[in-house]
């Protein structure tokens, strides 16, 4: 046929076929498939591939391309990254997909980044820091060696770590280093907290002290006490020092005078723990920026308002148990917003607004589970055999790392959470130092790291 009367047919044949239905375009393609030879069958395929295979990447706005994105898991993103340069730099470039990759990673994510390959880097962080927690590999230990009795009271700050022992010493480590930057005599040390330039500390002699680092002398000596002292806290601002005894009652103290300014009694058990903190919300009964004291026995947490007046009473008395069959461990959180402590019956977590408790959380096996910190992602547990980190979203126990034998307190002082930032959610830069420090029989300290990331 010639070219001419070719390209005629070819237009007749055009427009007779536009104006099929699709079931007999389809019926066409077959009868000319099956009538076609192996030159033309090759000639389709190559064709076919051509018009199928087409880069949507390349082809679609960018925004499209990130909207279509965010549908795929990271996982197969990483994968997709490998298929050209062209994908691998659209994808990278996905912030609110790495971002939110790492979101439920439990990570922090500081908005004010504006770098659109970060969050793929941070988001490869992540995953190999997730990784190694689930692997049990997360961590690494050391130890402190330099008291010569029984160490029971733990107290960190800042990379520095307090010990107070029955040597009649406290000292005070860097635990990067490992070394001691000071040690001064003191009484026998049930609790101790410190700052800068001072150190306090509770006593099983029945009274408090204030000493002075750089001097090692006493400054203030806080007499009044019928029981040992188990748990001490104390603010510059109000000036005032605060004290928990097994004579069952808690204490407030001017620090700069060492007077006694009330007595607070209501405990029926040893009063093991006192925290002073700052309320963060607001209700009937304070609002944010006050001053609010709890102290913690073997079975009731009490709420007091502690500011300028001193003759406060009890606004709240918290349990788990109405017939105290259920004991509380010793340790106890408060950041002005919500107290967690654990018991028997699992994690409690009560909203301080409300005093409501907002909900028990129950893994297996919890009874000997005692809190070492909580957090808005990430909470820090241990029994006698294992430091645990539970997600709190899903209430599940995603890494464990063994502990030696430490020393038992039924009072919880000689062991304690290091840095505590990363339970509001990882970020890359927080998961380092000190993750726990615990006391052991031969009067050295046990101490938890972050392994640096791989």
């Amino acid at each position: 046929m010639e070219k001419k009367d070719f390209e005629a047919w070819l237009d007749n044949i055009s427009i007779a076929f536009l104006s099929l239905t699709d079931l007999q375009k389809n019926e066409t393609l077959d009868h000319l498939i099956s009538l076609s030879g192996a030159v033309q069958l090759r000639h389709l395929s190559n064709n076919l591939e051509i018009l199928l295979k087409r880069d949507f990447l390349k082809l679609l706005p960018l925004e499209l391309s990130f909207y279509l994105l965010k549908w795929l898991d990271p996982q197969t993103l990483l994968t997709c990254c490998l298929v050209s340069k062209q994908w691998n730099k659209v994808i990278s470039a996905c912030t609110e997909v790495w971002q939110t990759a790492c979101k439920n990673l439990g990570w922090q994510i500081d908005d004010s980044v504006q770098d659109p390959l970060h969050w793929k880097k941070v988001y490869l962080k992540a995953i190999l820091r997730m990784k190694q927690l689930k692997d049990h590999e997360a961590f690494e230990t050391s130890s402190l060696i330099g008291h010569s009795a029984r160490v029971y009271a733990l107290y960190y700050k800042d990379g520095l770590l307090c010990t107070g022992s029955d040597d009649l010493s406290a000292k005070l480590w860097d635990v990067s280093t490992g070394q001691c930057i000071y040690g001064i005599q003191t009484h026998t040390c049930a609790a101790v907290k410190f700052d800068e330039q001072k150190l306090v500390t509770g006593s099983f002699d029945n009274t408090v002290a204030c000493w002075e680092w750089s001097s090692g002398a006493k400054t203030q000596h806080f007499r009044g006490h019928s029981g040992a002292v188990f748990s001490v806290d104390y603010n510059d601002e109000l000036d005032i020092l605060v004290s928990g005894s097994a004579d069952f009652t808690v204490k407030v103290w001017a620090l700069s005078t060492g007077t006694c300014l009330n007595t607070l009694t209501g405990h029926t058990e040893w009063v093991t723990k006192v925290v002073l903190q700052k309320c963060k919300v607001k209700s009937l009964m304070h609002s944010p920026g006050d001053y609010i004291l709890l102290s913690a026995d073997k079975y009731e947490i009490k709420i007091w308002p502690i500011g300028r007046e001193i003759n406060c009473k009890c606004l709240r008395t918290l349990s788990v148990s109405e017939d105290r069959s259920i004991s509380l461990q010793p340790r106890l959180h408060f950041d002005g917003k919500y107290i967690a402590c654990s018991s028997a019956l699992g994690l409690y977590q009560w909203d301080f607004a409300s005093y409501d408790i907002l909900r028990v959380i129950k893994p297996p096996d919890f009874s000997n589970v005692s809190l070492l910190g909580f957090g808005e992602i990430f909470a820090l547990l241990f029994d006698n055999r294992y430091l645990y980190i539970m997600d709190l979203r899903t209430e599940k126990l995603i890494s464990r790392w063994p502990l030696p034998e430490y020393r038992k307190s039924k009072r919880g002082s000689s062991f304690l959470a290091g840095e505590m930032s990363w339970l509001n959610g990882l970020n890359g830069q927080n998961d380092t130092g000190l993750v726990f420090a615990t006391s052991m029989p031969d009067h050295s300290i046990h101490l938890v790291f972050w392994k640096e990331h791989g």
